[in-house]
Formats: structure tokens, C-alpha cells, sequence
């Protein structure tokens, strides 16, 4: 299994592309935006999308996600219900941030803690981590020994929490009981600028002393 991540929009979100080598077969994490840079990358390498699959409602991290699951006739899975809301308001949150009208949106598939997505054989295992937003899932492949974060972790940082219904205590939580317990190796995955790893951040980080 491979995955590349390409930033998308001008908040420089990270969307993943995730796929089995052998296949083709692919996911999208957090298609934020720019459909067609995401289109032209997939074709590129060849993949054969099966789903999107989003790790918290914000507009950076799901405007593009319609447009894929549009053109590929495929499912949009994530992320926990909590976060409906953000969905729903997808349009106000798109002419706050000056970023193209985006409809609401509601998934095919809520997530929720210990879910399993399936692509192919490859397993990646969802943990319900709140705090950033109410409903915000992380996505960990042990067999990539990876997990893909959204706005949780950051390389030396955390997750904002000043929006509706953030809150610092329960992403400080979230991060102690579902990315402190990986192994110091795992890669991670942020929803904007470069990866880190686990044992970098429990090491370095300054919000998790």
C-alpha cells in the first residue's frame, strides 16, 4: 500500500490519497478541494477511486468531497455525527472563508469509535477523537504504519478549539487516549503543513507536556 498527499485550497489542506498497489484501488482523506488537482493526480497514478472518507466536517477538509464522490460514483463515508452540523452549514462556511459555494452535504456512512474501513485487504482502524470538532474521527493503518489526523496533531502543534463547540480540555483527551498510545514510530498524517511521527510529539511537542 502507498499513499501521496497533495495541499489543496489556500489553507494548504492536506488531502491523502491512499491505495492498494496491486489494485489500483484508492481513497480519498479529506478531499478539501481543488477536484479537478485531485482528478489529475488520480489519473496520473492510475487509481480507481472507492470512497472518501472525511475526518471532521470543516469546509478545508470536505469542500471537495461532492465533486469526487460525484465524478467517480463512489460513497462518502465519515465523519462521526456529531459533526452534521458543520455538513449542514457547509454553504456559510464557504462564503465566510472565501472559498467556492459548496451545498451541504451528508454522508452515505457515519463513522464511529472502532469502526473499520476497508480498502481491499488493508484495514484502517477509526478513533473518535473530539475536541477540535465534536465529531472528528483519525484514521490508523497498521499496515502503514501511519495515522492520517485531520486537525488533531500538528508537528509541534494542536488542533484550534475556538470554534462552535471546540473544546481544549477534551482534544488534549483524545490525543492522550487514541494517538499517545500508538507506538513512538507511527507516522502521522496532519491535516495541514509536513508529517511527524508519534514519538516526536510526545518527545517535542509543547502542548502535550
Amino acid at each position: 500500500m502507498n499513499y501521496i498527499t497533495i495541499p489543496v485550497t489556500a489553507f494548504a489542506q492536506n488531502c491523502s490519497i491512499v491505495w492498494n498497489e496491486e489494485t489500483r484501488h484508492c481513497s480519498l482523506i479529506d478531499p478539501g478541494g481543488d477536484a479537478a488537482k485531485l482528478i489529475k493526480a488520480i489519473e496520473q497514478h492510475k487509481l480507481i477511486p472507492q470512497a472518501v472518507w472525511l475526518t471532521h466536517g470543516h469546509m478545508d477538509h470536505v469542500g471537495g468531497a461532492r465533486a469526487i464522490a460525484d465524478h467517480y460514483h463512489i460513497p462518502i463515508i465519515g465523519p462521526q455525527e456529531e459533526d452534521a452540523f458543520w455538513l449542514d452549514a457547509l454553504p456559510m462556511q464557504a462564503q465566510r472563508f472565501g472559498l467556492p459555494h459548496a451545498e451541504a452535504l451528508k454522508p452515505n456512512q457515519w463513522l464511529k469509535h472502532g469502526d473499520t474501513l476497508k480498502l481491499d485487504d488493508y484495514s484502517f482502524e477509526v478513533r473518535y477523537t473530539p475536541g477540535h470538532t465534536p465529531g472528528h474521527v483519525v484514521l490508523y493503518s497498521p499496515d502503514l504504519k501511519t495515522v492520517f489526523v485531520g486537525d488533531v496533531l500538528f508537528a509541534g502543534s494542536i488542533g484550534r478549539t475556538d470554534f462552535p463547540r471546540g473544546n481544549h480540555q477534551q482534544l488534549l483527551d483524545s490525543i492522550a487516549s487514541q494517538l499517545l498510545t500508538l507506538e513512538d514510530d507511527i507516522e502521522v498524517v496532519p491535516g495541514h503543513g509536513p508529517n511527524t511521527t508519534i514519538g516526536y510529539e510526545r518527545q517535542t511537542n509543547p502542548y502535550l507536556s
